[in-house]
């Protein structure tokens, strides 16, 4: 099977067959006509994960966020940098194809990442659908993703206990919080990657969310102080009851490409399919 067959059945899966312009969901290293011996899932195709992925066998990564360090990809800027050039030359001499799976993973209904993130959560459940209610967020930012506006109603909690089972879960050793860890919480957002940021529209998302569907506590990838850390800051020192839950982007998003793995084995026809984490980049002193 070539790596071209390969990303075909994504975007089928994916139901997403006409062809994204623009997109980063395109090669980054190697050739559709590539014939693939394994594949590797991963949130980010570093280092360590290519490193893996070869000494697997497999010579297909299927990333979900960028390799070489923009959103684009772009790599003119990079010219004589050590970094770059060292990577590019990891990939290139042990022939490893690496495809970008961004924009049609959140393009599946449900969307990809989030169904990966609530099923290690094992929130399939407690989740309520976006209604009418969040049409003036839509109207605002017109590409909102309706997973964006999904809320999640939990058995009562701290804010405290919650950032626990996060960190047990998602197998963390800090969730950062605002607000208090006392606090009481049944209504949860849930915002991965960049979305907690705005994405651009920094009035448009993230505190229209949690105003609309009267969130007790939004959990978050990215975070921007000044947006929505600040509300949910100023809120806490109102005495409003409103909390925030810091994962960051990669602790977020990973899962989707943990669960990827599993619903791409039957499409590509027997090949080996293995999960690699790539792991929170961050260590904590």
């Amino acid at each position: 099977m070539k790596a071209g067959d390969v990303v075909d059945a994504i975007s089928k899966w994916a139901h997403v067959e006409v062809e994204l312009n623009p997109t980063c969901d395109v090669y980054r290293s190697g050739t559709p006509d590539t014939e693939v011996s394994g594949i590797v899932t991963s949130f980010m195709a570093t280092v360590d994960v290519i490193r893996k992925a070869i000494e697997l066998g497999a010579n297909m990564i299927i990333t979900h966020e960028p390799t070489f360090f923009t959103g684009w990809d772009t790599t003119d800027w990079l010219e004589n940098d050590a970094v770059y050039g060292q990577k590019r030359d990891l990939i290139e001499a042990h022939g490893v194809v690496i495809w970008r799976c961004h924009d049609k993973m959140h393009m599946t209904k449900p969307d990809g990442i989030y169904a990966g993130l609530l099923r290690e959560l094992q929130w399939e459940g407690y989740r309520q659908e976006s209604g009418a209610e969040s049409r003036d967020i839509n109207r605002a930012w017109a590409d909102v993703k309706s997973a964006f506006n999904d809320y999640y109603v939990i058995p009562r909690t701290t804010v405290g206990k919650l950032a626990e089972y996060f960190k047990t879960k998602l197998q963390m050793g800090v969730v950062r919080i605002v607000g208090s860890p006392e606090m009481e919480c049944e209504r949860v957002g849930i915002l991965v990657g960049g979305a907690s940021i705005g994405l651009g529209v920094d009035e448009a998302l993230p505190m229209k969310i949690m105003r609309t569907k009267s969130i007790d506590v939004m959990v978050c990838g990215e975070i921007t102080e000044w947006t929505l850390c600040a509300y949910v800051n100023d809120a806490r020192m109102l005495g409003l009851k409103k909390a925030l839950l810091i994962i960051g982007h990669e602790r977020s998003e990973e899962w989707g490409m943990k669960h990827m793995a599993e619903w791409l084995r039957p499409l590509v026809s027997g090949l080996p399919v293995t999960f690699v984490d790539a792991q929170e980049p961050f260590r904590y002193l």
